[in-house]
């Protein structure tokens, strides 16, 4: 594990380093990450312009949903964002010069283009989550004040499993990038928006399923004092730390027999 951090550390230091070459161009493109990224929460706003509420939520606890899911995302794709090119890598047969380095393969895809622009999308959500955080009337207890960075940095770690079990699947379905996406991306635009909006099929599903419920409803709704529409026992809003462990590992036995069942281009 800390030899594989480091290596992480290493090659991300590279790529860091050439990116710096070019401020401006970095600069530019962070600052262009972090427009595209606002404009999905100044939609959410519009709609405000029409309604007062959304699912029974005012503008401020959809930005507390929003903040958390946002940033916990953020942190994933900026540690994780690379793994998508997993399936370009089985294709093509490069991933085979990663497999005779002395460094974990999971490491180096991981680490592989790291893109420090992507520090706009965090930036965007912790001042959306700012925001929620000074507007809204909340009864503050030391648990809660525990909460919410806790379940901010958990639900970054479920997001990046995710990304590894994404991964992992594009080893048997070459062209399932856009499957992943539709969990990674997906599942980031739809904790955006509260769980009363969406079907009761669907909640269970991305509460028992693929539980990316617990990154912010869950705790959200129990910083802001509501009920959660699936029935789940109060102290269920401080599993997103066990939760996140259980998906690594589910992601990691994923993606050994992915790697394992690797046979190359053959060419």
């Amino acid at each position: 594990m800390v030899d594989g951090v480091r290596a992480y550390r290493l090659i991300a230091g590279m790529w860091i380093r050439s990116t710096m070459t070019y401020r401006l161009s970095f600069a530019l493109t962070t600052l262009g990450n972090f427009l595209a990224t606002v404009l999905d929460f100044v939609t959410i706003m519009l709609m405000f312009g029409h309604v007062d509420a959304l699912g029974g939520y005012s503008l401020p606890e959809i930005a507390l949903l929003y903040g958390m899911a946002a940033t916990a995302f953020g942190l994933a794709d900026l540690v994780m964002g690379s793994m998508d090119r997993i399936g370009k890598r089985v294709r093509d047969g490069t991933l085979d010069t990663l497999l005779v380095r002395p460094v974990p393969v999971l490491v180096q895809v991981a680490a592989d283009r790291f893109a420090l622009r992507r520090v706009g999308r965090i930036t965007q959500g912790l001042l959306i989550l700012g925001y929620a955080l000074v507007v809204l009337d909340i009864d503050w207890t030391p648990l809660k004040v525990l909460l919410v960075p806790l379940a901010v940095l958990s639900g970054g770690a479920i997001f990046g499993a995710v990304y590894v079990g994404g991964s992992a699947l594009q080893f048997f379905a070459l062209d399932a990038a856009e499957v992943q996406s539709s969990f990674t991306y997906g599942g980031q635009t739809l904790l955006q928006y509260p769980p009363s909006v969406f079907a009761r099929e669907l909640v269970r599903g991305v509460t028992f399923v693929v539980p990316l419920a617990f990154v912010s409803w869950l705790p959200a709704l129990y910083v802001l004092g509501r009920a959660y529409p699936v029935a789940l026992p109060p102290w269920a809003a401080f599993l997103p730390p066990v939760v996140a462990a259980g998906c690594w590992l589910v992601a990691g036995l994923a993606w050994r027999t992915g790697l394992r069942a690797y046979r190359s281009t053959g060419s």
